[in-house]
């Protein structure tokens, strides 16, 4: 149990310096957890289907945020445009980090989702306050208990 919480932490620790020392902006770091989330929930859940095992839904499914009631111009978010400001070399500089540090503490399936669920919630949480395209580029703000 201690291997587990001691791998948890190590990668914690790990994407709160690299996000922080990178400025990593909201919109690739939403990225990167969503490209990382996919492939892993798609084995855990060919996983389920074979072996019947039984699985929270904190763990399958996206934890609830609380969406803000205001308006964005959505008309202005040119999907294409952000994904040309994206700088991928950063955001493969996370995505390794994560991959090496889970592979290096020996991190289960189940332990590395649920890792990534609670930045997906962080970051989906900060989505819902956007009011403008410009935020997607502002550096994620990661709270000081994290």
């Amino acid at each position: 149990m201690s291997e587990v919480v001691d791998g948890l932490v190590t990668l914690q620790e790990r994407m709160v310096n690299l996000i922080n020392q990178l400025n990593m902006p909201i919109i690739e770091v939403s990225m990167v957890i969503q490209n990382m989330l996919t492939p892993m929930l798609e084995s855990l859940s060919t996983h389920v289907a074979e072996t019947g095992m039984e699985v929270p839904d904190k763990v399958m499914n996206q934890w609830p945020i609380d969406v803000p009631n205001h308006d964005v111009d959505n008309s202005s978010l040119a999907i294409d445009k952000i994904l040309s400001v994206v700088d991928k070399d950063r955001m493969d500089i996370l995505e390794a980090l994560v991959r090496v540090t889970m592979v290096e503490t020996e991190m289960i399936l189940l332990d590395g989702i649920s890792a990534l669920r609670m930045w997906e919630h962080l970051v989906r949480s900060k989505l819902a306050n956007i009011t403008s395209p410009g935020q997607l580029f502002s550096p994620l703000e990661i709270p000081e208990e994290w």
